[in-house]
């Protein structure tokens, strides 16, 4: 855990060269616990956030408003700059959902091979991690979201082509 808070407090400098990235939450009913436990460590690492819901923990609600919500947020800022962080069962249906948005390139992770996270951000310059919350603890989610947030796009210019070719599709 030590290792983690150094590297997020060292992303998240508040020298005037770095400035961290705002990082939307959302989660349902599944998500719910795992993204107040984010929320608070990011907190207390004094890393910006929005919480667009769920506010309360309502058995058998509905992923997509919230995933909307976030979504919407990423895709509004033309910076780039912001992130987002969603929690649902699996993860899928909630990237299902983020990925309709023009410029949202939502990952999913549900547990395995951390190296998927990596490339998702090196290769496809991810903006947005699916946490699928029923397959995965809490100490290893905020490694995965350090590993997330500290891992750069390449900018290799294959990867580059390849994301224009996706934001045509749009």
């Amino acid at each position: 855990m030590k290792k983690q808070t150094k590297n997020l407090k060292a992303l998240g400098s508040t020298s005037p060269s770095q400035h961290r990235p705002l990082i939307i939450l959302a989660s349902d009913h599944a998500g719910f616990n795992l993204k107040e436990s984010v929320k608070q460590f990011m907190q207390d690492e004094n890393y910006p956030i929005l919480d667009v819901g769920a506010h309360e923990l309502v058995e058998g609600d509905d992923y997509p408003t919230y995933m909307a919500a976030a979504a919407l947020k990423v895709a509004e800022d033309l910076t780039g700059a912001t992130k987002a962080i969603i929690f649902g069962g699996t993860g899928e249906g909630e990237a299902i959902v983020a990925n309709r948005f023009p410029g949202v390139r939502a990952a999913v992770w549900n547990g395995g091979n951390e190296e998927i996270v990596e490339l998702s951000r090196k290769h496809n310059d991810s903006n947005v991690l699916s946490i699928g919350a029923r397959f995965v603890d809490e100490k290893t989610c905020l490694h995965i979201i350090e590993l997330w947030l500290t891992t750069l796009f390449s900018g290799e210019e294959r990867h580059k082509r390849r994301i224009a070719q996706i934001d045509a599709i749009e």
